[in-house]
């Protein structure tokens, strides 16, 4: 997959090199990412990235509400203005597809990214930039169950994000769990695993689907003088920490500042070569980053200290 991925960043760079156009393009992208949650700059810095290597102007909305009825607004708001293109993020396709429906009926070409993998074409986007959510989390638990854990606790900061249970659901095929919802307040998280581990003591494995809820559950772990086996999803600074420390065993690596930079860098292809697409959707993961290559992947990703 990675040598796959870099032809195609090495082919879209010559092409973008060939097609950048005379005049400014426009872009938006729109996600559900909470202020909290350290994964979505990530996001934000690909899709600057992309753009300024286009020459292209970039516009990041995100609702801190969490409420998928206000990021429905933000696309509706986001589209009206005719931008060249849209990425945006799928977490609930029921509350968020008329609105991107309405979008591509009005002429504007949308790429969804993250999560909503299997609605996206029935959306009318052009393609969808993500990781197969259910395969990371099978993934994620086969090897959790290789390194010992029997029973686990789900924690999912976002209970209408499809993306997230695909995760949990995945994982549980392997390791039987519990799922304990929360939210993307990292005191409550912590109070809310805490209860969880204490009401369920055949518990020996924790699955954390966010990187600050990874964070928040190990300080639970901590207090309550646990040893569990603790996985987590995707990457920051304080998650690379914890790997180095030996308190979490990898985290899946979804390379979120791919999923910003390369729907730009397509959507610029898109509207300068006659439609140029890739041929399918384009994989941004599962990869496992552990102990063995965390900071060499860290450094790699923008995000080491």
């Amino acid at each position: 997959m990675e040598e796959i991925m870099k032809k195609f960043l090495i082919s879209i760079a010559a092409l973008v090199f060939i097609t950048s156009s005379a005049f400014a393009e426009r872009y938006v992208m729109v996600t559900h990412g909470e202020g909290k949650d350290p994964f979505w700059p990530v996001v934000q810095k690909g899709g600057e990235d992309a753009a300024r290597a286009i020459g292209a102007d970039f516009e990041y909305i995100y609702n801190p509400s969490a409420d998928m009825a206000d990021m429905a607004s933000s696309i509706q708001a986001a589209a009206a203005t005719q931008p060249d293109g849209m990425v945006i993020s799928l977490p609930d396709p029921d509350a968020l597809g008329p609105a991107i429906k309405a979008a591509v009926a009005a002429g504007v070409p949308v790429i969804t990214m993250n999560s909503g993998l299997e609605n996206s074409a029935a959306l009318g986007a052009l393609m969808h930039v993500g990781q197969p959510e259910y395969l990371a989390g099978q993934k994620a638990g086969q090897r959790a169950k290789a390194e010992g854990a029997t029973k686990a606790l789900c924690m999912i900061q976002e209970a209408y994000n499809t993306a997230l249970v695909d995760r949990c659901e995945g994982y549980g095929e392997a390791v039987p769990m519990e799922f304990t919802d929360t939210t993307s307040d990292p005191a409550t998280i912590q109070t809310r695993a805490t209860a969880a581990l204490q009401a369920n003591s055949d518990i020996d494995a924790i699955l954390s689907v966010g990187p600050h809820v990874c964070e928040a559950v190990d300080k639970a772990v901590a207090d309550l003088g646990m040893t569990v086996h603790h996985a987590c999803f995707d990457l920051s600074p304080a998650v690379m920490d914890l790997i180095n420390a030996g308190r979490v065993s990898f985290t899946i690596d979804q390379q979120q500042r791919l999923q910003g930079y390369v729907p730009i860098i397509v959507l610029h292809l898109y509207n300068n070569s006659a439609g140029l697409l890739p041929g399918a959707n384009i994989p941004s993961g599962p990869g496992f980053v552990d102990k063995s290559n965390a900071s060499s992947v860290a450094a790699l990703a923008g995000i080491d200290r």
